[in-house]
């Protein structure tokens, strides 16, 4: 199981919201490039990516800060916030971004995401955001009637690498994986599914351990990492299928 840590991109800064909301960034690092240098040499295999302002904004914002992280690691990278075209995901993809992620254009426009994958086979993932197990768009700040199962099932036969599922109740306020709802969405489909929002401290990390959540892909974590909440050696050794080392939490 892949344990990714998470960039969020604001005004070219490293930050991290609280619940999804652009006015209650934290700044952990104004030096993104650093920041994922660290998370390398820390002993992360795949980083997480989002420009938080092209979210909001429908285009790519913070392309000057994601390209110097590209130059600064060798690990291979997602990408996610204000990608809603071929052009942009060619773009992104040509620049070394492994895989992009589609949040909102894949509610508003299927069809894209369907041509995407076809495009560029295993390098479109789809980034599903819930509230109440609703789906949100526009950088969280409409909320849809659709459901979380129902837009993944969508694109069951679409030849989609991976669904990042969000709970946006838990994002940005450690309050917990919700790993029951990421479950069920695991098991409505034969997708990857990658549980985000809300990691807060080893005892998830032990959790995604669990026989249960084994066909998880993986899980990200921002906060927790960037608070010290989670040892990141530990943290690694367990998702790899180690024990707990010696003195560890």
């Amino acid at each position: 199981m892949i344990l990714f840590p998470a960039i969020d991109l604001k005004d070219g800064q490293c930050v991290r919201l609280k619940l999804g909301e652009m006015d209650q960034a934290t700044v952990f690092n104004d030096d993104p490039a650093a920041q994922a240098r660290l998370f390398e040499a820390q002993g992360f295999e795949y980083l997480h990516i989002v420009d938080l302002n092209g979210a909001f904004e429908g285009r790519p914002v913070n392309a000057t800060a994601v390209e110097a992280i590209l130059a600064a690691i060798t690990i291979p990278a997602q990408l996610g916030g204000g990608i809603r075209d071929l052009r942009t995901i060619e773009s992104w993809l040509g620049k070394g971004i492994r895989r992009v992620i589609l949040g909102t254009i894949a509610v508003r426009d299927p069809g894209l995401v369907r041509e995407a994958c076809a495009a560029f086979p295993g390098r479109v993932a789809v980034g599903i955001d819930a509230k109440g197990g609703k789906v949100a768009v526009e950088g969280w700040a409409e909320t849809s009637e659709l459901t979380a199962v129902a837009l993944a099932r969508r694109f069951e036969d679409a030849g989609v690498a991976a669904i990042i599922y969000t709970d946006i109740e838990r994002d940005g306020i450690l309050k917990g994986l919700n790993l029951p709802a990421t479950a069920e969405l695991a098991r409505a489909v034969s997708i990857p599914v990658i549980a985000s929002g809300g990691l807060a401290s080893m005892d998830d990390i032990k959790a995604l351990t669990a026989p249960e959540y084994a066909m998880l892909e993986g899980a990200i974590s921002g906060r927790a990492l960037y608070d010290g909440r989670i040892d990141t050696k530990e943290a690694l050794a367990l998702l790899k299928g180690g024990a707990l080392l010696k003195g560890g939490a």
